[in-house]
C-alpha cells in the first residue's frame, strides 16, 4: 500500500481497531438510560467514563456540565493554527431503556461481536457514532504528522436525548460562548444502507399539540338531548377532517408560508438513491403510499411539511353499547416542519385555525409542547461537500445525498449558535435504533473513523 495520507489513515485505523473496540464495549457496559431514575447514576459514570477516555484520547480541555437533569460532556482541542477554523461536534451519551426480556439474543448491556457486528445498547445510538471521534482524531495526527487538529475541535456529548433534550437549549445558551463554532457535526444520524453512504443534509422541525372540546358539563342521553346540543366529538371529527384538503395538503391558512421549495437538484438527487416503494411499504407495515399530490414517497418525508393525527378519544369507550353525548373529546397533533417555517409562527396559525372553527356551546383548550426548528444545509455549502468529500475518501465511492424525516436537537444548535449544522452517521436502517438486539456494522463504523479523519483537514482548507 502507497504511502499516502488516505492509506496511512487506514492503517493506523486498523493497527488500533481491537483496543478501540474494547474501549467501546466498555462504555456500552455502563446502562446510561436517561428515562429511568433507577439509572442516574449510570448516566453519571458515563459522562466520566467519556471524560476520561477524551481526556485519554488527548483533548487538553475536558469537563463535566451539569443541568438540572443528566450531565454532559464537553471537550476542546486547539488547533495550533490560529486561523483554523472552529468545530463542534454534536452526540449523545444517554440509551434507550433495554431489557433481555424485550426481545434481546443477548443481555443489551454486555455487548458482545458476532459476524462482524457489535450487538449492544447504544452500539449505534449514540455512542459508536459518538466514540469514532476518538480513534479519528488520532489517525488524523498520525496521518498528517501534526501535534494539534488542524481545526479549533469541540465535542458537546449530551445525557438527555433519548428523554427528549429537556435541559439542552437552556445548556446551549447558557455555554454559548464556549461552544461557538464555524460548523456543527451532528453524529446521531445514519446512511441509507450498508452499500450506499449518504450525507443527511437536514432535519425537519416539530410542534405538537393537544386539543380538547367540551361540551354539556357531563355525558348526557342521545335520545333526549341528541340533534339539540353540539356534541364535542362530532366537533373533533368535523375539525380532524378539514386538517387537509383533497390534494393531500395541509389546510390551516398560513401553514405553508415560507416553506422552502425543493429544487431540481435536490429532487434529482433524491431520484438517484435506491428507493424501492414495495420494500418501503413492509417497513412501515402499510398497504399504500399517501400524502401532498405532486410529491414523491421520500420527498413528503423528507422535504414536505405534514400534519398527523397521533391520538384522538372521546365518549364511551368500553364494550357494547352507551348512548350518549360525551362531555369532552381531544385530539393530539404533531406537524413536522421544513426549512423557513417558525414553529411559533406554526402554533399562531393552528390556535386561529382552531378558534376559528369552533361553533357555540362548545369550550376548547389548546397545548402546545416545546417545539423543535427545522433544519437545512444548502447543498453548495463548502462544509458539506467538505464532509462529502471526506466520506468519499473513506468509503472510495460516490456520496448520496438525504434528509431525515425526524426532528432533534440539532436545530437548538443552529439557532443558538448561528452556526450551520452538518450531519455526519455511519448507522444503518438494520441496526434497530431502540429495538432489540440494536448493533452497528463494524466495518463501517471503522469507515467512520476514517472519515472524520479525513474530515478536519477537509473542513481546515473549505472554510478558510
Amino acid at each position: 500500500m502507497s504511502d499516502t495520507p488516505d492509506s496511512a489513515v487506514r492503517t493506523y485505523t486498523e493497527q488500533h481497531r481491537a483496543a478501540f473496540l474494547a474501549d467501546l464495549a466498555e462504555w456500552l457496559r455502563i446502562p446510561s438510560v436517561s428515562a429511568q431514575p433507577e439509572h442516574d447514576g449510570d448516566v453519571r459514570r458515563s459522562a466520566e467514563w467519556l471524560s476520561g477516555k477524551l481526556a485519554e484520547t488527548g483533548f487538553p480541555v475536558t469537563e463535566i456540565w451539569e443541568t438540572p437533569g443528566a450531565p454532559a460532556v464537553f471537550a476542546e482541542w486547539p488547533s495550533q493554527d490560529p486561523d483554523a477554523p472552529v468545530v463542534l461536534v454534536y452526540g449523545h451519551h444517554d440509551v434507550q431503556p433495554a431489557a433481555r426480556e424485550d426481545g434481546w439474543s443477548t443481555d443489551p448491556f454486555d455487548p458482545v461481536i458476532r459476524d462482524g457486528r457489535m450487538y449492544g445498547r447504544g452500539a449505534a445510538d449514540d455512542k459508536g457514532q459518538v466514540f469514532f471521534h476518538t480513534l479519528g482524531v488520532r489517525a488524523h495526527l498520525a496521518a498528517t504528522a501534526r501535534t494539534t487538529p488542524a481545526v479549533h475541535l469541540k465535542l458537546l456529548v449530551e445525557g438527555e436525548e433519548e428523554s427528549g433534550s429537556p435541559h439542552f437549549r437552556a445548556l446551549a445558551e447558557e455555554r454559548a460562548g464556549r461552544l461557538a463554532a464555524d460548523v456543527v457535526i451532528v453524529s446521531d444520524t445514519g446512511m441509507w444502507d450498508e452499500n450506499t453512504p449518504t450525507v443527511c443534509t437536514g432535519m425537519r422541525g416539530l410542534a405538537e399539540c393537544e386539543i380538547e372540546l367540551s361540551g354539556p358539563g357531563q355525558d348526557i342521553h342521545s335520545g333526549s338531548f341528541g340533534g339539540a346540543v353540539p356534541n364535542p366529538a362530532t366537533e373533533l371529527a368535523r375539525l380532524v377532517a378539514a386538517l387537509h384538503d383533497t390534494e393531500g395538503r395541509v389546510a390551516v391558512p398560513g401553514f405553508y408560508d415560507g416553506v422552502a421549495e425543493l429544487t431540481g437538484t435536490e429532487r434529482a438527487l433524491f431520484a438517484e438513491l435506491p428507493f424501492d416503494e414495495e420494500t418501503w411499504l413492509r417497513t412501515a407495515a402499510s398497504r399504500a403510499t399517501a400524502g401532498e399530490a405532486g410529491y414523491s414517497t421520500l420527498e413528503r418525508i423528507w422535504a414536505r411539511p405534514t400534519a398527523e393525527v397521533n391520538g384522538i378519544g372521546g365518549g364511551y369507550q368500553g364494550a357494547g353499547s352507551k348512548t350518549v353525548i360525551p362531555s369532552s373529546a381531544f385530539v393530539k397533533l404533531s406537524f413536522r416542519l421544513v426549512a423557513g417555517q417558525d414553529p411559533e409562527r406554526i402554533q399562531e396559525v393552528v390556535r386561529s385555525w382552531v378558534e376559528d372553527r369552533i361553533p357555540a356551546g362548545i369550550r376548547h383548550r389548546i397545548t402546545f409542547s416545546p417545539a423543535t426548528r427545522p433544519c437545512l444545509t444548502p447543498l453548495d455549502h463548502p462544509a458539506l461537500q467538505a464532509v462529502a468529500r471526506a466520506m468519499g475518501r473513506a468509503f472510495g465511492t460516490k456520496i448520496l445525498f438525504t434528509r431525515e424525516g425526524g426532528s432533534g436537537p440539532a436545530a437548538d444548535l443552529q439557532d443558538v449558535l448561528g452556526a450551520p449544522v452538518l450531519f455526519l452517521g455511519i448507522s444503518v436502517p438494520s441496526d434497530g435504533w431502540h429495538g432489540p438486539d440494536e448493533k452497528v456494522e463494524l466495518d463501517l463504523l471503522l469507515k467512520g473513523v476514517e472519515t472524520t479523519a479525513h474530515l478536519w483537514g477537509e473542513l481546515a482548507d473549505a472554510l478558510r
